[in-house]
């Protein structure tokens, strides 16, 4: 798993490899999510997502800021292990974890050509859209996985 640790980078490392990058003409693509429980739907979408650039980064949510977004009980894995996990999807270049509860922030610092969510949300239900506006980074809502989800998985567990 030294190849997925090597995709690991702070915030600042991956703001730095973006500029480098962006310099070089290749097109930036972030996305991000807690990536709590890896499932075909995440694979699918950080695939979909790699498709419409040539540097896919990826944002990790925190331990504190899942617990912030999914409540008492989550993440079932430490951030750590999240972000190795999805450091070792052939699709996915780069990975950092964040500590805001949404992506504004780092949005702004790395500047991507593209940011993706998943539709399962409204375009007017996503935080992010008024800074993606803000500097120039292009929305693309990919489908969800039907019947796929950490939420499910869990409940599934929690049946048996």
């Amino acid at each position: 798993m030294e190849a997925a640790k090597s995709k690991i980078k702070t915030l600042a490392e991956v703001a730095k490899i973006a500029r480098r990058k962006r310099r070089a003409g290749k097109k930036i693509v972030t996305t991000n999510g807690c990536f709590d429980i890896l499932h075909i739907g995440h694979v699918r979408n950080l695939e979909k997502a790699g498709s419409f650039g040539d540097v896919l980064i990826v944002g990790v949510n925190s331990d504190s800021s899942v617990r912030e977004n999914k409540g008492r009980g989550r993440p079932i894995v430490s951030q750590a292990e999240r972000a190795e996990v999805v450091a070792a999807l052939r699709a996915v270049d780069y990975v950092f974890i964040f500590k805001d509860r949404t992506p504004e922030k780092w949005l702004k610092l790395i500047k991507p050509s593209i940011h993706v969510k998943g539709a399962d949300r409204k375009t007017s239900q996503i935080v992010e859209r008024a800074t993606l506006k803000e500097i120039g980074a292009k929305l693309v809502r990919v489908p969800l996985t039907k019947g796929k989800s950490t939420t499910e998985v869990i409940a599934k567990i929690r049946n048996l």
